[in-house]
């Protein structure tokens, strides 16, 4: 798959829209192409990230935490355009989830280094992710305001300020 091909997959993620297609090219440049066959685990729950994935072509299933792969219970379904671990190519990340593949998966592989790297010869890139990651704490500092004022409103005490 061309370079430009993954540059427009990796654009329509939220935390990559807004960079130039020049960034954007330097980060699938630096990426790892993964295959993966069916059945393969492609990040496990409780184990250490030290990359963002993006799904490029196939299938990949989800389970919970808790849930065994095996038995196929909670599990959901993960297509292509799918970002795991997004954070994992940032900072320390512990996965949450199990993803295995259900059918041949083909992935660009983000890993932390090689971004950081990008960002020292790259600040702007950097600044980009700070404030994506900014924007998304507001929106759920926001949420949890509207939440906190919902419950003191059904239990009947003033909203907090």
């Amino acid at each position: 798959m061309s370079i430009s091909v993954l540059a427009r997959q990796l654009m329509s993620q939220e935390i990559f829209r807004g960079l130039s297609p020049l960034q954007l090219t330097e980060i699938v440049r630096q990426a790892d192409r993964i295959v993966y066959g069916p059945g393969d685990t492609i990040v496990r729950a409780g184990t250490a990230g030290d990359a963002a994935v993006l799904i490029v072509s196939g299938d990949a299933v989800r389970f919970l935490e808790d849930d065994e792969p095996s038995m196929g219970l909670n599990a959901q379904p993960i297509g292509t355009g799918s970002l795991l671990s997004e954070l994992a190519m940032l900072v320390d990340h512990e996965h949450g989830t199990t993803v295995v593949a259900h059918t041949t998966v083909r992935a660009l592989r983000i890993t932390r280094a090689g971004l950081h790297a990008q960002m020292l010869d790259d600040p702007d890139l950097a600044t980009h992710f700070v404030d994506r990651i900014t924007e998304r704490l507001h929106r759920v500092a926001d949420e949890l305001r509207r939440i906190d004022y919902a419950f003191a409103e059904t239990e009947g005490v003033p909203a907090p300020a």
